[in-house]
This record gives structure tokens, C-alpha cells and sequence, in this order.
């Protein structure tokens, strides 16, 4: 078995050898001239050119044959074949690079560019330097690694060896750049708000709890940004918009992280139904600009986000999966009808129990894009209810793939209301649910300055990329996930 300690020592040795020649083992500057990608896309004007390049990146391999070692150098755009010659370098040199040059290390080469005999892009080297001495050799069997929570321990090694993970991220990175444009072009004003809150709101959800030795002052990290982006709609903006990361101290799955990245909007003078319409158009837009399509495949399945969606209201769907009529049932009754579907329902109200059950019997069984309307009363104790229905709210989830992708509603602006609605959830907070939102003044007191009819959207950035790459975890796509240490 490889003794991974004496491999470093080894490579400690040849680094120590680099700096005795005088040549520095970790310099600051490099004279690159072209990214790989741009040598390989005018690679035969170059050659015609007999022009000089200079390149930089990792050696990912070696093969020596007698007075030549090829080995191949990649950097963030591409991999190219570098063809090293004794006969051009000279002896001292060539002997140089095969005595202290390692794969993984980063190296400077320059040279021309040509074809080998079977075709194959190629750089001859006429001079290298290093760039940084890798002390750790690369791991050899990382492409079949069956430790899936090492992949993301050391997300590094995961990219450099597997381009479908760097890909994903890149599609991450080009979902949150189109939804950025998308609002940007409807008239959103991108904002922020802070991460640091005196008292947490916003969603159901238990905080991380800090202290700020500063003003001997209790903070809570986020677990939404709403509360604040609700408080500059009072403040005259119409059109707001927020991606950043909140944090929820809950349990861990595949569709929960403790930290995620959450894309939240609010809307003056819209409601919920506005907010669909447009959720469909931007679903459209990332669709076909990032994917270039409508239809992307899931966990074997087929999923088409071509619109319009199907709009169900919540109640009719518990009914279709369970039988459960949530008009003829009491919040006693649904938790011992919970209990016979053995589902744990914890201490919230009717409208929670009824949450709990969903997840369980209805959520899984959506996976074509579909709107989930008019939620319970108590569901979402910030949403409005509707006007001709109280007991059910002006709201909204879009759910695709089994997945809760979006929650959205009218916004309450009644602060009297709001204030009712705070402290029934705080009687729960008493009675032992740590999820329920607790009475925020600070809020209560920018709603009696007035807040405009106003309609607003959360979407976790995490499961909408999962779900449009095919990853079954949020940790596929989270570069480093929350991970329990060795």
C-alpha cells in the first residue's frame, strides 16, 4: 500500500531541490498568453502562425518514453497534451522536469503548437517553470469512489476528477444569472437586508442563535429575509428582490441543508395569481436559455415546464390521497388520523398537521409543475386569506419533481390581523413548537405605517438547481454542504 506520508516527504525533498536551483517553487506571477479553451478554439491559426504561446495549469499526467514525456496540463477551460523533448530543452533541464515536476503539480509552459501522427492537439514544450508544488500526489481511484460523503469533504479533488460536478455548478452559477436578468428586465430592484436579526421571522423554521459582544446583544441568523424586504415595500420600493443564504437549525435530508441559498421577491400592488403568471415566466425563461429546453429529466422521469401549469387547491388534494375532508375535521381528529398513517405532526395547529400529512401522501406523486392553492388558515401566518373564503389563504406552492419549490401569497397588511395571527403562533411557541414565528414590534410597527396590497415569492436556489440537473441531493449541488466531522 502507497505510505501517503512518504510520498510528501518525497515531494518536500523535490521541492527543496527547485528552490536550491534558484528557481521559486510558489511564484506570484505567471506569463500565460491563452486559456486552453481559446489555444484549442484557434488552434490551426496558431499553428499557421508558428506563433509562441505560453500556457499554465495542472499536470494531470505523464507518460516518459525514452528522450520524450507527453503530459497533459489542464486549467479552468480545457485540457491540452504538452510534449516535452530532450532535445529541445537540453539534458540539465529535461532532467530537471522528471526529477521534481509530479502530476498535480501547476506548471508554466511555452511553446509551439502542432498535431502528432495520430492527430492528437499538442503543445512542444521549449521551456516550463513551476507554479506550485502540489506536497499531496492525486488521488488515483477517485472516479470510483464509493465514499459519496468524501466527494464532498474535499469538493476540491471531486471537481478536478469528475467535469459533470464542475458542470453542475456552472449551471448553478447560470440559473441564479438568468432569474437575475429575468427580474432585472421586469422591473425588480435587487436589495439587501440582514443576516443578523435581533429576532428571526419570516418562515417556520427553529434559528442558529449568536451573541454580539459588542452591544451585549442576542442575534439570530436569518431564517428569511422577508420581514425586512416587507418593511422597504412600506418604505415606497414596488419592486424588490433578494438571493442570499438563510439558516435554519432543522433536521438534515436530501432537500435540507442548514445554510441554502434562498431567491426571495416582493411585489406592490400584485397578488398571488399575478405572482403565478409570473413564476411561469420565469421558469420558461431559465428553462430555455440554461437547458434550451422546456423538458429535462428527473430521477428517470420526464418533466415539461411548458405553461400553463395545473392549479389545485390544497384541500381538494389531501382529499384525492387520503380520503380527509379538512372542512369536516377538527385539529384533535387530524392528528389521531395522522397517527393511524403513522406520520409525526409535532405541536402546530390544524393547518400544520395538515402540512405534515401532505408531505407525506401527496407530495411525493407530483412531478409535472403544479400550482397548490389556497392553503389552510394557519398554514402561513403572513398571508392573506381570501376574500370570499377566510378560512383559506390567497397562496400558493409550485411543486415539481416531488419537490416544494416555491411558496408564495398575497401579503397580510393588516396589522391588526398580523398581530392576532402572531400570537396564535406564539401560544404554539409556548407550547413547545420552536418552529412557530414569534411577535416581531419592530414589523407590526412598519405595517401601521401602511403597506401597499403587495404579493411575494421564495424559492430555494439549492432544490431548483438540484431538480434542473438531475441531482437527487441539495448537496450535489451545494459546493460544501454541512458535514458531520470524521
Amino acid at each position: 500500500m502507497v505510505n501517503i506520508n512518504e510520498l510528501r516527504k518525497n515531494r518536500l525533498k523535490k521541492m527543496e531541490a527547485i528552490k536550491n536551483s534558484g528557481n521559486d517553487v510558489y511564484p506570484s506571477t505567471t506569463k500565460r498568453t491563452h486559456r486552453i479553451s481559446d489555444t484549442l478554439k484557434g488552434f490551426s491559426s496558431l499553428v499557421r502562425q508558428k506563433k509562441e504561446i505560453i500556457l499554465a495549469g495542472r499536470i494531470k499526467s505523464q507518460r516518459e518514453h525514452g528522450g520524450s514525456t507527453f503530459f497533459d496540463i489542464q486549467d479552468g477551460t480545457g485540457i491540452l497534451q504538452a510534449y516535452l523533448k530532450k532535445d529541445r530543452v537540453g539534458e540539465k533541464s529535461y532532467s530537471f522536469f522528471l526529477d521534481n515536476f509530479d502530476t498535480g503539480d501547476f506548471t508554466e509552459v511555452k511553446g509551439t503548437l502542432f498535431k502528432t501522427k495520430k492527430g492528437e492537439k499538442t503543445i512542444e514544450v521549449s521551456d516550463f517553470k513551476m507554479l506550485s508544488k502540489a506536497l499531496l500526489p492525486l488521488p488515483e481511484k477517485w472516479h470510483g469512489l464509493q465514499d459519496i460523503e468524501e466527494r464532498f469533504r474535499k469538493r476540491y479533488l471531486d471537481l478536478i476528477f469528475n467535469p459533470e460536478v464542475k458542470e453542475k455548478f456552472e449551471k448553478r452559477s447560470a440559473i441564479i444569472k438568468e432569474i437575475r436578468g429575468f427580474l432585472e428586465k421586469e422591473g425588480f430592484l435587487e436589495v439587501e437586508t440582514p443576516i443578523l436579526q435581533p429576532l428571526y421571522g419570516g418562515a417556520k423554521a427553529k434559528p442558529f442563535k449568536t451573541r454580539l459582544n459588542a452591544l451585549n446583544l442576542d442575534l439570530y441568523l436569518r431564517i428569511s429575509p422577508e420581514l425586512y424586504l416587507k418593511r422597504l415595500i412600506v418604505g415606497g420600493f414596488e419592486k424588490i428582490y433578494e438571493i442570499g443564504k438563510c439558516f435554519r437549525n432543522e433536521g438534515m435530508d436530501r432537500s435540507h441543508n442548514p445554510d441554502f441559498t434562498m431567491l426571495e421577491f416582493y411585489w406592490a400592488f400584485a397578488d398571488y395569481k399575478d405572482l403565478m403568471n409570473l413564476t411561469e415566466k420565469m421558469f420558461e425563461s431559465v428553462a430555455k436559455k440554461v437547458f434550451g429546453s422546456l423538458e429535462i429529466e428527473y430521477e428517470g422521469k420526464k418533466i415539461n415546464f411548458k405553461i400553463p401549469w395545473p392549479r389545485i387547491e390544497f384541500s381538494q388534494l389531501l382529499r384525492k390521497n387520503t380520503k380527509i375532508n379538512l372542512d369536516d375535521i377538527n385539529a384533535e381528529s387530524l392528528k389521531k388520523e395522522s397517527e393511524k398513517m403513522k406520520i409525526k405532526t409535532g405541536n402546530g395547529n390544524k393547518a400544520e398537521i395538515a402540512d405534515e400529512i401532505y408531505k407525506k401522501k401527496c407530495l411525493p406523486k407530483i412531478w409535472q409543475p403544479t400550482f397548490i392553492i389556497n392553503h389552510p388558515l394557519g398554514a402561513f401566518p403572513l398571508a392573506k386569506s381570501l376574500k370570499n373564503n377566510p378560512s383559506k389563504l390567497a397562496n400558493f406552492q409550485l411543486v415539481a419533481g416531488g419537490w416544494e419549490l416555491v411558496n408564495a401569497f398575497s401579503e397580510l397588511n393588516n396589522p391588526i390581523e398580523q398581530r392576532e395571527r402572531f400570537k396564535e403562533q406564539e401560544k404554539l411557541y409556548r407550547g413547545g413548537w420552536e418552529e412557530a414565528q414569534r411577535i416581531d414590534e419592530g414589523f407590526l410597527t412598519a405595517l401601521e405605517y401602511g403597506m401597499p396590497p403587495a404579493a411575494g415569492f421564495g424559492i430555494g436556489i439549492d432544490r431548483l438547481t438540484a431538480l434542473l440537473t438531475g441531482s437527487h441531493s441539495l448537496r450535489e449541488v451545494i459546493f460544501f454542504p454541512t458535514m458531520k466531522p470524521k
